[in-house]
């Protein structure tokens, strides 16, 4: 039985754990890492139940890039945007309209000024130009166009804040929705707003009503909540999504609720009262946006499409409909928990659709009580428990209760729409763990360094430390695992080899194969089987698992290649020729483990997926690419790298055919050029392959002018050339034998 006497220490931090985050629940003070953990959090809750489907009540009218191929570069005149009102209200008889856009300036895309200075200078006495001037001065005025098509109609108009000291102010606000003084001494903390960029007073003086679009990103960058109300001036206005849903609800007030408190000061905001809704806000009258899904989970129109009459008009009659933009160069794009790149303007279609369907989610101020008391629960259970418990049935607490936790927690959510704070519970619970299992460190110490001594013979002293970390997971038996595993060999070795004194050869071997060994060990934290002179054969997720371990060995192997040519003008100052070498990479089942004789062991793979890597390697230097991958290993690299089909293959060896694939490069990092060559290659290839002699012949012609001689097309135009002579046989599969290593 342990003691407590023995166990002060661990008590003592066990009591600080707590006492730091109790002071950080009650908002004493806020460490920015635990706060950050806690925002992961809330993303991972909102992702992982997020309602899925399109909701019908809300379209979103999208200037993407088809209308603005379609219509012009934005911004488009005033008279096209009426003409989109106009369509909008009339025609297809939206509910009401948004602007997730704001008309800050005057519009003189019809060159109005222009004529009106020409009319008071050079054509002042010219009749003619005057009377035709005033008869067309009303049509060329697009922004009195644009507000006649905004009078009457249940237009909303959108606008921004800013929040700089001695912000810019420009355009007119519309009329505040709550008086100045409406939260005096009151725990309130509404966002204070110190200018604006609004819209022009005739647009302002037709519209319905206007409402700012501005988001509430968090530290670090992701839009999590929208202010409702901002105040500026002493007055409140709204935000566009609370102004579309009061002009759908025909403008009714805008009433805060408090909680009752004896004492007025410290009662807090929990809701903003709008006709039947009752809207959970925070301290500084802001909302929590509920995603329903990832970015398009609303019906998107194509602005082109309605202002051509292309939409059906069920998609808009009776709809809440927002106006904003997709298009990348227009810079509405936000991070946001569901997406790292989600439109602006559908959080509000979010904030909307939660608003009417009653599922915005709440922070109550209660709840900082309620994780108070959680975290003295969790506290004192796992401190009594820990000092009494071995390390598994420790282990499986501290699990439990971590699963406990986070399940309750997400449930909370799901089913109530409150966002209890997590991370100060987890971290806790993680804490207080780690604290108990420090005391048997130096045991387990010795344990580890057992391990490392043991395979610290076979694999990098990276993999090593990683894993001295769990070494009960590691083990030297042979196993038969899926791996992916390198061969690397110089081309023209021997000459290059003839030509050198032996101590010279060994310099150069040792520079290019010490580069070759970095890239693979240190930058991809493969683990190198073994040199075979010239050749470098290595593999990856083994010892330690490695999901990605194909594509950890692919740019190794693109990494390698780069490394030969960045050592190439060192290696020419010292009178070395410059190296160029063949790589082959192939991913399948293979057996790994210690290996050999009780005279010599190694760590190594074996296999017919290694024989197939070597084999691969042979043919870099048939079809004149630097590396080749298998089929596996292609379809293991999910994304992030473009590879060229080369052939389908049957080596020597082995009886089924392989598709064999040369890796370009990181998608990012390839030339459009480049791109554009791969794909004219493949295009060859399904013509080769259907026997259509002329067009892939044509099309090799074309690449050879465009790209410059390749070993790869003349390999081509070489087999047309024969097969036209003596035809493949009937069912030909495109299949390329080889009969030699």
């Amino acid at each position: 039985m342990k003691t407590l006497r023995k166990y002060w220490l661990q008590l003592l931090l066990s009591l600080a754990v707590l006492v730091f985050f109790l002071s950080y629940a009650a908002y004493a003070w806020r460490p920015r890492l635990v706060e950050q953990i806690d925002l992961w959090l809330y993303d991972a809750r909102v992702a992982l139940t997020m309602q899925g489907g399109v909701d019908p009540r809300t379209v979103i009218v999208d200037v993407d890039e088809k209308s603005l191929a379609e219509v012009g570069q934005w911004p488009w005149p005033r008279k096209t945007v009426a003409q989109l009102v106009t369509r909008l209200t009339q025609d297809y008889k939206a509910a009401a309209v948004g602007f997730d856009i704001v008309f800050a300036e005057r519009d003189v895309s019809s060159g109005l000024p222009v004529l009106k200075q020409l009319a008071a200078t050079e054509f002042k006495d010219d009749p003619a130009f005057l009377a035709r001037l005033d008869t067309l001065q009303q049509s060329l005025d697009y922004d009195g166009v644009l507000a006649k098509s905004l009078a009457g109609r249940p237009v909303v108009l959108g606008y921004y804040f800013s929040f700089e000291p001695n912000a810019p102010r420009a355009g007119v606000l519309p009329k505040a929705v709550l008086p100045a003084g409406m939260f005096k001494g009151r725990n309130v903390r509404p966002v204070q707003a110190t200018g604006f960029g609004a819209n022009l007073p005739v647009l302002m003086a037709q519209a319905t009503s206007a409402g700012h679009f501005n988001p509430r990103p968090d530290p670090d960058g992701v839009t999590r909540r929208v202010a409702l109300l901002v105040e500026h001036d002493g007055k409140y206005y709204e935000s566009l999504s609370l102004a579309m849903v009061r002009a759908y609800l025909n403008f009714p007030k805008i009433e805060p609720q408090y909680v009752e408190s004896p004492l007025r000061a410290y009662a807090p905001l929990e809701w903003l009262k709008v006709g039947p809704l009752m809207l959970p806000v925070d301290e500084e009258v802001s909302a929590l946006v509920p995603f329903r899904g990832r970015q398009r989970s609303f019906k998107y129109l194509s602005a082109s499409d309605v202002l051509n009459g292309r939409v059906r008009a069920e998609d808009l009659a009776g709809r809440m409909v927002l106006v904003g933009t997709t298009a990348p160069g227009l810079n509405d794009l936000r991070v946001a928990p569901v997406d790292a790149v989600y439109p602006g303007v559908e959080i509000h279609a979010n904030l909307i659709a939660g608003m009417l369907g009653d599922t915005l989610p709440g922070k109550p101020d209660y709840l900082i009580g309620a994780e108070f008391l959680l975290l003295i629960c969790l506290g004192g259970v796992m401190t009594v428990a820990l000092i009494r418990l071995n390390p598994l049935p420790a282990t499986l607490l501290a699990a439990s209760l971590v699963l406990l936790v986070t399940l309750a927690d997400f449930a909370l959510w799901k089913y109530s729409r409150l966002a209890l704070p997590l991370a100060a519970s987890l971290l806790t619970i993680m804490l207080l763990y780690a604290i108990s299992m420090a005391y048997g460190y130096f045991f387990e110490s010795r344990n580890k360094k057992q391990m490392a001594s043991l395979f610290g013979q076979y694999v990098p002293p990276e993999l090593v430390e990683r894993m001295s970390e769990e070494p009960e997971k590691y083990s030297m038996e042979g196993q038969s695992r899926e791996l992916t595993v390198l061969f690397s060999d110089v081309r023209s070795f021997t000459t290059i080899s003839e030509s050198m004194e032996p101590k010279e050869l060994t310099r150069f071997m040792n520079e290019f194969l010490t580069t070759l060994s970095n890239v693979i060990r240190t930058r991809y934290l493969g683990t190198i089987d073994k040199y075979m002179g010239d050749c470098v054969m290595a593999f990856w997720g083994a010892p330690i698992h490695d999901p990605d371990h194909a594509k950890n060995a692919v740019l190794a192997g693109l990494d390698m290649q780069r490394a030969m040519r960045e050592i190439a003008p060192a290696m020419k100052e010292k009178g070395w020729p410059e190296v160029f070498i063949g790589v082959g990479v192939n991913t399948g089942r293979m057996t790994v483990g210690d290996m050999g004789s009780q005279i010599r062991k190694a760590y190594t793979v074996m296999g017919d997926s290694v024989n197939l890597a070597a084999r691969l390697e042979s043919l870099t230097k048939h079809y004149g690419v630097g590396m080749i991958v298998g089929e596996h290993t292609r379809q293991a690299v999910k994304d992030g790298v473009l590879f060229r089909e080369l052939d389908r293959v049957k080596v020597k060896g082995r009886d089924d055919p392989v598709t064999i694939y040369e890796p370009i490069g990181e998608t990012g990092a390839v030339e459009k050029p480049l791109r554009n060559s791969v794909e004219l290659f493949h295009m060859a290839l399904k013509h080769y392959r259907a026997q259509d002699w002329d067009l892939a012949e044509l099309q090799l012609i074309n690449l050879s002018k465009q790209a410059g001689p390749s070993r790869l097309y003349q390999v081509y135009l070489e087999r047309i050339a024969q097969f036209r002579k003596v035809p493949p046989p009937p069912g030909w599969d495109g299949v390329h034998e080889f009969d030699s290593k």
